[in-house]
């Protein structure tokens, strides 16, 4: 069995055990999981690119796969995830060059 593998399988059972120590908290956050997703405004398939984006931003490994596989089960392509993916660098690379300003205030006040 590869590492991927049972990483996958000891996250996924360290969420139960998280829900059996927390079961109110986790089940209104699963709760607010199922309304957020739901299709409205926005296809279920763009709220998906958007958590796969956000989760490159964030780092999160399990919400990366978690978010990816449901792209695809909605019939997301390999282009859309690839374009999600870049905007999520594009940004990720924006903010730490916006941040440039506030090193060039510190520089000047010193």
């Amino acid at each position: 069995m590869g590492d991927d593998v049972l990483y996958r399988r000891t996250y996924g059972a360290r969420f139960a055990e998280m829900h059996e120590f927390a079961p109110d908290a986790f089940e209104a956050y699963a709760a607010w999981d199922r309304a957020a997703f739901q299709e409205g405004a926005l296809s279920r398939q763009t709220k998906e690119l958007i958590a796969v984006a956000v989760a490159h931003v964030t780092g999160c490994p399990y919400c990366i796969e978690s978010h990816v596989g449901r792209l695809k089960k909605l019939g997301g392509t390999r282009e859309q995830l690839m374009e999600a993916v870049q905007i999520a660098g594009l940004l990720k690379a924006g903010s730490a060059l916006a941040h440039g300003v506030n090193a060039l205030n510190a520089f000047d006040r010193e």
